[in-house]
């Protein structure tokens, strides 16, 4: 499986998960600074609400007044954890399969802006691989919760949502059955070229519940995998490791 990048049954609460904490050039930051995190762990599966931007009721988020600096064309990664005070080896159930994402939105004030609506574009995608019949949650578990994320070196200088996204499909065998767990955190891009304004969509939008990657039996898992949402067309596939 080669993870996409833009350049320029098993008990159900297990599965939940939270995207917890951000790293940064070099630094770890503390669970929940400049992420708006939810005390509850559970998913969104109504793909045309308003919460499946940066998550929300049934799981209010607390608001973050930090931004943490970000350098375009490097490496961040989004630290996922069952609950906010759970371990590496307590990320997501293993037994629930799905792709990972993330998203980001250039916005004026990272702090206040909710997210929802249009300006969302896609910079990372890890699905299904056939061949070894593993998937994008597979390899966040077993990178104790460790979601890699390029931000893209062609991008404008500014302040950005970053979404990072895992959705479970153990339950997609039917309409609103997959479960989409998000986060957005509070990001300011530096040292960016400016070479390129990406396509955008819009969350709620870029999803539907029809979508042949959330309406889909993978028990067991024939052929190949779409993932769903929309990718911009500049983009490179490269190898995991």
């Amino acid at each position: 499986m080669r993870p996409a990048l833009l350049i320029c049954a098993v008990p159900l609460a297990a599965a939940h998960t939270i995207f917890v904490q951000l790293a940064a050039g070099g630094k770890t930051y503390d669970v929940q600074y400049a992420i708006r995190d939810p005390s509850y762990d559970g998913p969104q599966t109504d793909v045309t609400s308003n919460n499946l931007a940066c998550n929300g009721p049934p799981n209010p988020t607390q608001p973050s007044a930090k931004i943490i600096d970000v350098t375009a064309g490097s490496n961040v990664t989004a630290i996922w954890r069952h609950t906010l005070t759970s371990g590496a080896n307590d990320v997501m159930d293993a037994g629930h399969k799905g792709p990972v994402m993330a998203y980001m939105r250039k916005v004026t004030d990272a702090t206040k802006d909710t997210g929802v609506g249009g300006g969302w574009f896609k910079i990372m995608e890890q699905g299904y691989n056939s061949k070894t019949s593993i998937w994008g949650t597979d390899m966040v578990i077993n990178n104790a919760g460790k979601q890699v994320i390029t931000i893209p070196d062609c991008l404008e200088d500014g302040q950005y949502l970053l979404r990072a996204e895992m959705i479970a499909l153990h339950g997609a065998r039917s309409v609103n059955g997959a479960q989409l767990y998000m986060e957005c955190a509070q990001i300011n891009v530096t040292g960016g070229k400016g070479a390129q304004n990406p396509a955008t969509y819009s969350i709620p939008g870029i999803y539907k519940s029809t979508d042949p990657g959330l309406l889909i039996n993978i028990y067991p898992m024939k052929g190949e995998y779409t993932i769903p949402g929309t990718f911009v067309q500049s983009l490179q596939a490269l190898p995991m490791d």
